[in-house]
């Protein structure tokens, strides 16, 4: 499927979606956020599929909101109508990529910028260009951070930095997001799409039962007490034990070789 602001590849098991707006900076407007949707349910839904790249086309990750298109709505009187106000895509976005079964991986070219930044915090992994910048901008705008943004930032980076970061709308560069935890690596311009692939290519290789189940276990044990994130991990643990995947695992260890995991 060919679609308007995002490019959709698929190559060795990963799928690459490249928001494709580069003359605004890849803001969120256009047909971006629905395109963006419509993608990650089909990654979902593709077994072919074990590992997801998001980056973004041109010198920026994502802006954001797309503030010049607010401004025109403004202008013209054509607000969002009361069915966007009370369901907003974005919200059916950042929850299709958290109950996504394959691995996400946010490679951050450029700027990072509001809802950009959440798109970017909503994703399991972070691989930055040392040219990337992030910013909660919204207070900029008189705005309310969304796209997860309060949600996410506190629990990487701690309470006190994300009021910092979200009530001042300051700007770090790479360095800093790594710092903070915001990012598993820093690399050169150059060398980032090779990075993500790299890691991408490293989780396709796995188990992508496995894998699944620990994605989930991960989001799931971040809200509950010690049992029942024990619990789940007991029921994963005995899915697992169940597939070819694991008696391969098992085989492949001792014939000392690399496994070939099938997924099943």
């Amino acid at each position: 499927m060919a679609y308007e602001c995002l490019l959709y590849e698929v190559k060795d098991r990963i799928a690459t979606l490249t928001l494709n707006r580069p003359e605004r900076l890849n803001a969120l407007g256009g047909t971006l956020r629905e395109d963006l949707y419509d993608a990650i349910v089909k990654v979902s839904q593709d077994d072919d599929i074990r590992a997801v790249v998001i980056t973004g086309a041109g010198r920026g990750f994502c802006s954001g909101g797309d503030v010049k298109n607010m401004s025109e709505r403004d202008k013209a009187g054509t607000g969002s109508p009361m069915r966007e106000k009370i369901a907003p895509s974005r919200d059916i976005t950042i929850m299709a990529m958290r109950d996504c079964p394959k691995p996400i991986i946010a490679a951050v070219n450029g700027a990072a910028a509001g809802a950009g930044f959440n798109l970017a915090l909503a994703c399991d992994m972070r691989i930055a260009s040392s040219a990337a910048k992030f910013s909660q901008a919204f207070v900029k705008r008189g705005l309310h951070p969304d796209w997860g943004g309060t949600w996410f930032l506190p629990r990487l980076v701690g309470t006190a930095k994300a009021c910092e970061l979200i009530f001042t709308a300051d700007s770090i560069d790479a360095a800093e997001a790594y710092r903070l935890g915001i990012v598993n690596a820093v690399v050169a311009p150059e060398e980032l799409m090779n990075k993500s692939y790299e890691l991408a290519k490293k989780i396709a290789s796995g188990p992508p039962i496995a894998i699944r189940l620990a994605k989930r276990a991960i989001y799931h044990n971040q809200d509950c007490d010690l049992r029942a994130g024990l619990e789940y991990e007991t029921y994963a643990q005995n899915t697992c034990r169940e597939t070819e995947d694991s008696k391969e695992g098992v085989k492949a260890f001792m014939e000392k070789r690399a496994p070939n995991f099938q997924g099943r």
